[in-house]
């Protein structure tokens, strides 16, 4: 049987058509995102095959800060540091400290010295010390004495399985600031971001710098070339045209003269007058740096200056900002600035010499190679040499 359908009475629904603009819109956000997409991938690229030794994740790490994704950067770094704290309580490696001391009681005697002069030990933050804790021992020595030594005491009360290095270094040995290819640049500088081969002669020690340029609070000066703003106020590495080095207040204890060859600022003073500033522990992300969530016990490291001018360095991990001011006091410092902190950036070395070779030797564990600055490097960083 056939049935007659009738047709609809209702309209026919028609599907509206979008402007033209709207598809061109959205072909123009889809293409902007391929272009911006493409650009971050290309940037990392360029970012991880940048020259030196930074590692894949510390080379990420400093791209996402410069990229202003740093809340991010920290906030992983955070995880990481609730995740694995420094260990509490436990001894640290005693064959540190045995080789410590037994340099000390058979190396007092040089060529061409009667008696060796070396820095009195240092009262340790924790007692009774151990055996070869805060003892001094040579690392550089000439007939003059021995120019750079070196020591290891445990950080704190709490913290007593780490050691932190300390080097002591004479007032006589002079002092280079070498810029790291990204940060300050090379562009202007009279330094390269490394230590090439012909700079190896009289070679002694080196050690890294401070905070980026633009998280340091102060400003970076070579022989007439500025980056930043040197700022009164500021803790201020400066070596002078002769090579030796000091540590002062900018606008206080040090400023610009004709002789002055070079400026590291870094954040404020830890000592100033031979007093440990108050502040410490006040504010220490703000203050002291964000890397690591502002987490206090870290890698620091800190350079600082005697009263009869000889410089000294600390550095190691589970330090706090309290401890590395206290551990460079207890070694004679009267100024004192922190440096760089995070296991990434913390490094000292001293050298040694024979046949036309020279050999780099890690003051405590760190992360990167001993020979680190012999190759380009991204963050500025200081060579000394024998007199």
């Amino acid at each position: 049987m056939h049935v007659e359908r009738r047709p609809s009475s209702r309209p026919r629904a028609y599907r509206r058509r979008r402007p033209a603009w709207v598809y061109w819109a959205r072909r123009g956000v889809l293409a902007g995102l391929a272009v911006l997409l493409v650009a971050t991938a290309w940037s990392i690229v360029g970012a991880l095959g940048a020259p030196g030794d930074d590692g894949a994740s510390v080379k990420l790490a400093e791209w996402g800060r410069d990229h202003g994704l740093g809340p991010v950067v920290t906030l992983a770094e955070t995880i990481q540091y609730k995740i694995s704290p420094p260990a509490t309580g436990g001894s640290p490696d005693a064959s540190v400290l045995a080789s410590g001391a037994a340099e000390a009681n058979g190396a007092v005697a040089h060529a061409g010295t009667t008696a060796v002069p070396l820095h009195a030990p240092l009262t340790t933050p924790v007692s009774p010390g151990l055996a070869g804790e805060g003892v001094f021992v040579p690392a550089v020595t000439t007939k003059a004495g021995p120019l750079v030594q070196v020591t290891y005491v445990r950080p704190d009360t709490v913290h007593t399985s780490y050691l932190t290095g300390v080097a002591w270094m004479s007032h006589t040995l002079r002092f280079v600031l070498h810029p790291g290819f990204q940060d300050p640049g090379t562009a202007g500088m009279s330094q390269p971001s490394q230590i090439e081969p012909a700079q190896y002669p009289g070679l002694v020690a080196s050690f890294n710098g401070g905070f980026k340029l633009k998280d340091a609070q102060g400003g970076y000066y070579d022989h007439g070339k500025t980056v930043g703003a040197l700022t009164n106020g500021a803790a201020s590495f400066v070596v002078y045209k002769d090579g030796h080095a000091t540590v002062g207040t900018w606008g206080a204890d040090v400023s610009m003269t004709p002789d002055v060859a070079y400026v590291r600022q870094n954040l404020q003073p830890l000592i100033s007058g031979g007093t440990v500033a108050a502040n410490l522990d006040a504010n220490v992300q703000g203050n002291w740096g964000t890397t690591v969530g502002g987490g206090y016990a870290v890698w620091r490291s800190g350079i600082g200056v005697t009263a009869t001018g000889d410089l000294v360095f600390a550095g190691g991990d589970a330090l706090s900002v309290s401890s590395l001011a206290d551990i460079l006091k207890r070694a004679g410092a009267v100024t004192a600035m922190q440096l760089d902190i995070n296991k990434a950036w913390v490094s000292y070395m001293w050298y040694t010499h024979s046949s036309n070779h020279v050999t780099p030797h890690k003051m405590g564990d760190f992360q990167r190679p001993a020979d680190r600055y012999f190759n380009p490097t991204s963050r500025d960083f200081v060579a000394v040499y024998a007199p």
